[in-house]
């Protein structure tokens, strides 16, 4: 925890944000925490979007989420990094990027009126991709430990990021599996359309 009476403005804002809004000061698992508001932040903007807003629409927000985000998140862990702690535990600022990069599948909603009437599938599937997310993360296939060496925010923001790559991969294939088996009905994935 910062003392944040010596800080200038600009570390105060890098921290805020840097700690995902206050997430990454939880005691407990903040990595988790952290991806678990990331989750409800991107679930809670698909549903507050205007009906009208097709797949293409609600993708193209996402990835400029997940730029925009990436670019903030540089600077405001790069800020909270110092030499003692390079990668301080409360910088959870890349788990919420990495999380919305595993969470693309879902800008192929429709439209908020196929989240609220769909609950069941898009909570299934969220939990699929926050699990998915979490154990690339942890595990950190190729080339995410490499990544994370790189100097200050860039370390910091690049492992999570290829870790949501991953994660994307992963659900991407189990969702494309399932609906190749019919587990899931083409109904409960669907793609663009209006409903």
């Amino acid at each position: 925890m910062p003392d944040w009476k010596r800080l200038s403005w600009r570390d105060r804002l890098a921290w805020a944000i840097g700690s995902g809004f206050g997430s990454g000061f939880f005691p407990i698992a903040p990595g988790t925490v952290g991806s678990a508001a990331a989750a409800v932040i991107y679930v809670a903007i698909m549903l507050l979007l205007p009906p009208g807003w097709g797949w293409l629409e609600r993708l193209g927000l996402t990835l400029a989420m997940s730029g925009a985000g990436f670019a903030v998140g540089v600077w405001a862990t790069g800020r909270m990094s110092t030499d003692q702690d390079p990668d301080p535990g409360a910088a959870v600022w890349d788990e919420f990027v990495g999380m919305w990069l595993t969470l693309i599948p879902f800008a192929l909603y429709s439209n908020g009126v196929v989240y609220a009437r769909d609950v069941g599938a898009v909570s299934q599937l969220v939990a699929f991709a926050f699990v998915s997310f979490r154990a690339m993360d942890i595990l950190k296939p190729w080339p995410c430990r490499r990544l994370e060496r790189l100097p200050g925010g860039w370390g910091i923001m690049l492992d999570d990021v290829a870790a949501g790559v991953w994660a994307l991969l992963l659900a991407g294939i189990v969702v494309g599996a399932l609906i190749t088996f019919w587990v899931l009905s083409v109904d409960d994935f669907r793609i663009g359309g209006c409903c």
